[in-house]
C-alpha cells in the first residue's frame, strides 16, 4: 500500500525542521517543483536556522536579500553568524548557500519581552473572509484555463481586493490568510510561518496601476524586511494590507501590515520587487 500523502502545512513542518551539521551550520530540504523557489520558505528556513543559536528571546525583526533564484530538489545550508549576544536583544546573521553559491542574506534581532509604549494605526476595514474568492481560483480565472489552478499550499489566502485583468487599478491590496490546519503552540514556529506568509501577494500590488495581472508581468522579490509588534498566531485568520507608494525602473517598492481579527497589528513589513513584462516566449 502506497502512504497518505502529506498534507501541505505538514510538509511545510518538515522542511522548517532543519539538521544540524555543526554548532552553527543547519542543512534544509526544498520541495519538489518547477521555477523559481519560492522565496518566503527560505527566508522562513533561514529564520528557524538564526533561532536555533539563540537561547531567550523572539524575533521581533529581520532585514534580507533575495542574491540568487533558489531551486527545487537542493538542499540548503544555512550558515549563521553570532552577531551579539545582549542582554535585551540578540543579533544573528544568516546566510544561505545552494550548490556552493549564496542565495540569500539575513540580519535577525531576538529581543525579551519587557513593558513599555504601545500604539498603533487602526485596522483597515475588511469584510470577513469565509465569503471572499480563493486566491488560486481568481488565478485560474484570469489565466483563463482552470486546468492551471495550482494545488492548495499550506497557506489559504483570500482576496478582498480581486485585480480586474488588464485595468488599472489603485496600488492597493487586502486579502486574508491563514494556514490550512492548526499548528503547534511554538512562537519561534510561529513566527517562522509568519515570515513565509510575508511574502505572499505583495508584488501584485505594485503590478496593480500598470494593468500587470497574472500572465502578464515576471516578478521576483529582491529585498525583505519585517517588524514582528505581537506574537502571531498564523492558524488564525489574518488581514494582511499593502500599498505601493512607487515604482520605477522596472523595481516596486510595496508596504504591508498584518492585523488578526481583532484588529491588533501583528507585523509590518517592507519589500522591492523585480517586475518585468514578459519578453515573446516568457512565462511568469
Amino acid at each position: 500500500m502506497s502512504a497518505a500523502p502529506i498534507a501541505p502545512i505538514q510538509r511545510l513542518l518538515q522542511l522548517l525542521r532543519l539538521d544540524p551539521l555543526d554548532r552553527d551550520l543547519f542543512i534544509g530540504e526544498t520541495p519538489a517543483g518547477k521555477g523559481r523557489l519560492f522565496g518566503g520558505l527560505v527566508a522562513a528556513q533561514a529564520v528557524s536556522a538564526a533561532t536555533r543559536t539563540v537561547a531567550e528571546g523572539s524575533l521581533h525583526s529581520l532585514h534580507a536579500y533575495f542574491l540568487r533564484p533558489g531551486r527545487h530538489g537542493t538542499p540548503i545550508r544555512f550558515l549563521v553568524h553570532r552577531i551579539r549576544d545582549g542582554r535585551s536583544y540578540t543579533t544573528r546573521r544568516v546566510v544561505a548557500y545552494q550548490g556552493g553559491e549564496a542565495i540569500f542574506n539575513l540580519s535577525s534581532s531576538f529581543a525579551r519581552p519587557e513593558e513599555g509604549i504601545s500604539h498603533q494605526d487602526a485596522a483597515p476595514k475588511a469584510p470577513g473572509p469565509e465569503s471572499l474568492p480563493d486566491w488560486e481560483d481568481l488565478r485560474a480565472e484570469m489565466l483563463g484555463d482552470p486546468s492551471l489552478r495550482r494545488k492548495d499550499g499550506p497557506l489559504e489566502v483570500r482576496m478582498v481586493d480581486p485585480p480586474t485583468p488588464g485595468a488599472h487599478e489603485p496600488a492597493r491590496s487586502r486579502v486574508w490568510l491563514r494556514t490550512r490546519g492548526a499548528l503547534p503552540d511554538d512562537p519561534a514556529l510561529q513566527a517562522a510561518l509568519l515570515v513565509y506568509a510575508t511574502d505572499r501577494t505583495l508584488l501584485s500590488t505594485a503590478a496593480r496601476p500598470h494593468g500587470l495581472t497574472w500572465g502578464r508581468r515576471i516578478v521576483a522579490s529582491l529585498d525583505h524586511a519585517v517588524w514582528i509588534h505581537r506574537p502571531p498566531r498564523m492558524d488564525a485568520w489574518t488581514l494582511y494590507s499593502s500599498s505601493s507608494p512607487a515604482a520605477h525602473s522596472a523595481r516596486g517598492l510595496v508596504l504591508g501590515a498584518m492585523y488578526d481579527q481583532h484588529g491588533l497589528r501583528i507585523a509590518s513589513v517592507a519589500q522591492e520587487g523585480l517586475i518585468r513584462i514578459p519578453r515573446p516566449r516568457e512565462e511568469e
